[in-house]
Formats: C-alpha cells, sequence, structure tokens
C-alpha cells in the first residue's frame, strides 16, 4: 500500500496524551489546560509508550539518548508558554514570534536546524441559507517547525484538529519512519485535502446563487437577487484565495528543491500535493471570475427591471393623458362651447375617451410595454 492511500485510511480514536506538569509547565490557571496537547517520542516508526506523559524536556533527552524524533503538538501558547519548547529546540526569535502571534501568509522559511511552515486552515460553515451575512469559511493557522529530530506544531483556531492525522501516522511505521518531514508532508496533504473539500462545497453555494439570478420572477421576468449575497460570497472566496495561493510556492520548493531536513522518499510525495493544491488554486480563481460575472449580471437584470417599470408607468401615464386632457378641455369656464347643451354630448365624450384609452392599452401591450 502506498503511503499517500495509508495517509488517507480510515483510523480508530486513540486517546491523546496531555501534559499537566514538569519542567514545561504551560498552564495558563489552575482552571485552564496546557497548551501542550501531545508529546510523543517515535523511534523506528513506532510512539513510544511511557508510564505518565512526557514533557518536552524529557522527550527530547530520550531522543539524543536512543534516537528518533519527538513530535510536539502546541494550541495556542503564549509567548512566555513556548519560550521553553524554544530555547531547548533553538527555535529561530522570527519563527517562533510568528508562531506566537499568528495571523500569518502561508509560507516556508529556512533556518540553520530547522524549516518553519505555516499553513492556513480552512473549514467549511453549513448554513441553511446564504444570506448578505453568512459566514461560509472558518480559517485557522498551524505552524510547523521541522528539524533533524524534532517536530513542533502550533495551531491557531477552533478547527483543524491533527488528533486524527497523529492517528493515521502511528497506524502506518513505515511512513513514520521516515522522520519528521513524513509529519510535514501528512499535514500538508492533509490541509490540502481540506480545501478540496471546501472548495465542492462553496461551487455548490455559487450554483445555488448563480441559478437564483437567473431564475425568472414575476410574470417570467429575470428580476435578479440580493447583490449582498454575492458580495459576501465574493469576501469568502477571497480569504479562500488568501490560503491557498499563497502556499503553493512552498509547497514547489518542497517538491522539487532538495533539503536537507526532507527525506528523498518523502520529497516525491510533495509534489502530488504541490498537483493538487494547484487544482485548487485554479477552482478558487474561476471562483472568483465566475462571481464576478454573476455580480454584473444581477445588476443588468435589476437595470432591465428597472426599465421594464418605467415602460410600465409611461404605458398608464399616456393612457391617463387621454382623459386628462379631454377633462381639462371641459374644464374651461367659457360660456359658448361646442357640445356643452347638446343631450348626447356626455355620453359621446365618455365614449370616445373610453375608446381612445382602451385602443392604446392594446398598442402599448401588443409592443410588449404592458
Amino acid at each position: 500500500m502506498s503511503m499517500i492511500r495509508d495517509l488517507r485510511a480510515a483510523v480508530r480514536p486513540r486517546p491523546s496524551l496531555r501534559k499537566d506538569s514538569g519542567s514545561y509547565d504551560t498552564t495558563r490557571d489552575p482552571g485552564t489546560p496546557s497548551a501542550v496537547v501531545d508529546c510523543a517520542v517515535y523511534r523506528d516508526g513506532a510512539r513510544v509508550e511511557t508510564p505518565a506523559p512526557l514533557t518536552p524536556h524529557e522527550a527530547m533527552r530520550q531522543v539524543r539518548r536512543d534516537g528518533g524524533f519527538v513530535w510536539i503538538g502546541l494550541h495556542e501558547p503564549t509567548e512566555d508558554e513556548f519560550a521553553g519548547i524554544a530555547q531547548e529546540f533553538g527555535l529561530h526569535p522570527l519563527a517562533v514570534e510568528d508562531a506566537v502571534q499568528a495571523h500569518q501568509r502561508p509560507k516556508l522559511e529556512r533556518y540553520d536546524d530547522s524549516l518553519f511552515t505555516v499553513f492556513k486552515t480552512i473549514h467549511y460553515v453549513e448554513h441553511d441559507r446564504l444570506t448578505s451575512t453568512s459566514e461560509i469559511v472558518e480559517t485557522g493557522e498551524v505552524m510547523c517547525f521541522t528539524g533533524r529530530d524534532f517536530f513542533i506544531t502550533v495551531r491557531h483556531g477552533g478547527q483543524g484538529s491533527l488528533r486524527a492525522l497523529r492517528h493515521r501516522l502511528q497506524d502506518d511505521p513505515e511512513l513514520l519512519s521516515k522522520g519528521p518531514s513524513a509529519v510535514l508532508h501528512a499535514i500538508a496533504d492533509h490541509v490540502v485535502d481540506g480545501y478540496i473539500a471546501v472548495a465542492d462545497a462553496v461551487q455548490d453555494d455559487i450554483d445555488e446563487v448563480e441559478t437564483e439570478v437567473f431564475s425568472p420572477g414575476r410574470k417570467g421576468s429575470p428580476r435578479g437577487t440580493d447583490a449582498g449575497q454575492i458580495y459576501q460570497l465574493k469576501r469568502e472566496v477571497l480569504e479562500f484565495k488568501r490560503a491557498v495561493s499563497p502556499l503553493l510556492r512552498p509547497m514547489q520548493l518542497l517538491s522539487e528543491r532538495p533539503m536537507r531536513l526532507v527525506d528523498p522518499d518523502i520529497q516525491k510525495y510533495f509534489r502530488d500535493v504541490a498537483d493538487h493544491l494547484a487544482r485548487v488554486q485554479e477552482q478558487v480563481l474561476g471562483f472568483d471570475e465566475l462571481l464576478n460575472s454573476i455580480l454584473q449580471a444581477n445588476l443588468a437584470q435589476a437595470s432591465v427591471a428597472q426599465n421594464e417599470d418605467m415602460r410600465k408607468i409611461t404605458s398608464w401615464a399616456a393612457i391617463i393623458a387621454v382623459p386628462t386632457m379631454v377633462c381639462g378641455v371641459y374644464g374651461m369656464n367659457f360660456k359658448h362651447m361646442p357640445e356643452l347643451h347638446w343631450r348626447y354630448g356626455y355620453p359621446v365624450v365618455m365614449g370616445v375617451t373610453v375608446g381612445l384609452c382602451l385602443s392604446i392599452h392594446r398598442i402599448l401591450k401588443r409592443n410588449g410595454w404592458l
């Protein structure tokens, strides 16, 4: 079975380890759990079981003594919580600052003894109906420090948990034996797979808006839709694009340029990730162009609807002008006017007025103005 197929295989949930004490006590306060979600040593592709949860210091000491690598997962650590780990593993201060502050652009940075990679995770927010205030995508961040014998993930946001991914990798010793770069590839593949799923869901929303824009409204006339919905969808697609587009270059570098910290056997699998990412990018760029076209079409529909309304108003004004003119003529206070004292004058004038109005109405209706 290939590594890619193994990465995507279904796995059974397994309990995760959390650190609650030790030399790296990252407790924010007595009622808040540790920022370290899991800390484990992996040797020969298998997790080294320990009687008690390891601290990062203890895990790194085991690795230096017996080999393997340590994988530490953190969730939204503060600067003080991350300072001890950064010192233990010799992480670059600039990368540490980015990891703690978050809100970073997807990127790949190389330092002397480590790689620093930033991924933006995307989660699709389910909704019954798209509105001008609907939140469609929710973003998070995963920062990865890849070293010769360590791998550290710093996650921000409520989405993008890596627990299931860790379990999948633990079920594939052959892949984990490749070291930290195998974990980096697995996370990249996991993030990009999330992009693909979100892109399919966003496509459904765009199809729904497109159908609504071109659906016939009253009496078969296109009436358009709320432009706020389209603008909101464009904003969400823009957020999606900010996560996808900047990541393409880092994935190309990981797949094409030899790197000391990336196993050659793993590097070829980054090409698959880069290919999937390129397809998602094309899809997202297509979304943006399609929404521009839908927005223009919606504005044109609204303009057509306004023109139709103005034509109808003008037509009725033309019809009403006939009795207005007749009433205006016979409302003048002249003593000598034709037909004023004729017995049949009133019914004749009314009949002529009604006949003219009906004739104008028929002509306008035949020409499509009514």
